[in-house]
């Protein structure tokens, strides 16, 4: 028999161009984060460190990579923030008007 049915052939991965992955998972946690900021506005406790985390997540998250849920993650976090402070404000001044009255 002849070696043109020879299959033992060696494969040389040194030609191969590794191509780098973008890392989404903070773009992602801060989309989700600004998601739950929805709800979590309705009780500053949880709203505050939701907002203020999720706008953490997604500036670090730009500059890795996935920036359009980044974006998106430090835009709803962001509104969040603002209406939480708004309920905590109004909040406040609900109980000094009943501790005048």
């Amino acid at each position: 028999m002849s070696d043109e049915f020879n299959n033992d052939y060696t494969t040389d991965t040194s030609n191969e161009v590794s191509v780098p992955e973008e890392k989404k998972g903070m773009s992602i946690a801060s989309f989700v984060l600004g998601l739950c900021g929805l709800i979590a506005w309705c009780l500053p406790l949880f709203g505050y460190p939701v907002s203020i985390v999720g706008i953490i997540l997604g500036c670090i998250g730009i500059k890795k990579g996935g920036k359009v849920f980044a974006i998106i993650g430090i835009i709803l976090s962001a509104l969040c923030l603002v209406v939480t402070i708004i309920n905590s404000v109004l909040g406040v001044a609900m109980v000094m008007n009943s501790m005048n009255s």
